[in-house]
């Protein structure tokens, strides 16, 4: 699954942009910021936000796919990997993402996410708590909607399979899927003697390369493990997300 802008990172742990340790902040970057910017209220929380929208392909008609998204007991988990996914409850998940940081700062996100039965076609991701666990210093609020639209394989699709030797596919399903993320994070001092629009424009674009990262990876996964699983004909060079 793909987002909307940012570049692409690998999946650990991600360098500083700006390199800052406790103590040591280089001057060079403060250069051009006012001196009122550098004011941080430190009871209250950086927040960080984006909005995603991509799709996945799928190979078979929307039934078959609804049917292997209802059972994500079997593929989330595999799917996930590196990731680890612990189970919570019947349909939720702790999702620990992988570790990354900036200006020195660096956090391994753990999230519960729940994934919601499909209503009216429509399936729902949602921020749940984690059990005994308490997050250091930062909140996430991930509200996503995945809808599931049929239509014919286009004609990229098709010369793809013919490319590989192939039968034309006769189904196509579209996962199309929404993201609304929130990050609040309690930085340490030495983060809040930064000008606020500094922290805050690499904080959005850190965010935004955790879901592209995220997101790319998953779906390639997904797409190979519903193929497979379902048997239905997928060429292994044309995984298309969007």
């Amino acid at each position: 699954m793909q987002a909307n802008s940012a570049e692409q990172c690998a999946l650990e742990t991600t360098p500083a942009l700006l390199g800052v340790a406790p103590g040591l902040i280089d001057s060079a970057a403060l250069e051009g910021y006012p001196h009122e910017e550098r004011v941080h209220d430190e009871h209250e929380p950086a927040c960080f936000h984006g909005a995603f929208a991509s799709c996945m392909e799928m190979y078979a008609d929307a039934a078959t796919v609804s049917a292997y998204l209802d059972a994500h007991r079997a593929w989330f988990p595999r799917c996930a990997q590196p990731m680890t996914a612990e189970q919570i409850g019947e349909s939720g998940y702790a999702l620990t993402i992988g570790r990354f940081g900036s200006f020195g700062y660096e956090v391994e996100p753990k999230i519960g996410l729940n994934l919601l039965p499909q209503d009216q076609g429509v399936y729902r991701i949602q921020t749940i708590p984690v059990p005994n666990y308490t997050p250091p210093g930062y909140e996430v609020d991930f509200q996503a909607a995945l809808q599931l639209v049929e239509t014919e394989p286009d004609v990229t699709a098709t010369a793809a399979f013919k490319r590989a030797n192939l039968a034309e596919p006769a189904h196509l399903t579209r996962v199309e899927w929404e993201l609304d993320l929130k990050v609040m994070i309690h930085f340490p001092r030495f983060i809040q003697a930064l000008p606020k629009s500094l922290v805050q424009n690499t904080g959005d674009r850190l965010l935004n390369e955790i879901v592209r990262q995220v997101s790319r990876r998953l779906t390639y996964k997904v797409q190979e493990d519903f193929h497979t699983t379902t048997g239905a004909p997928f060429p292994r060079k044309h995984r298309r997300s969007r």
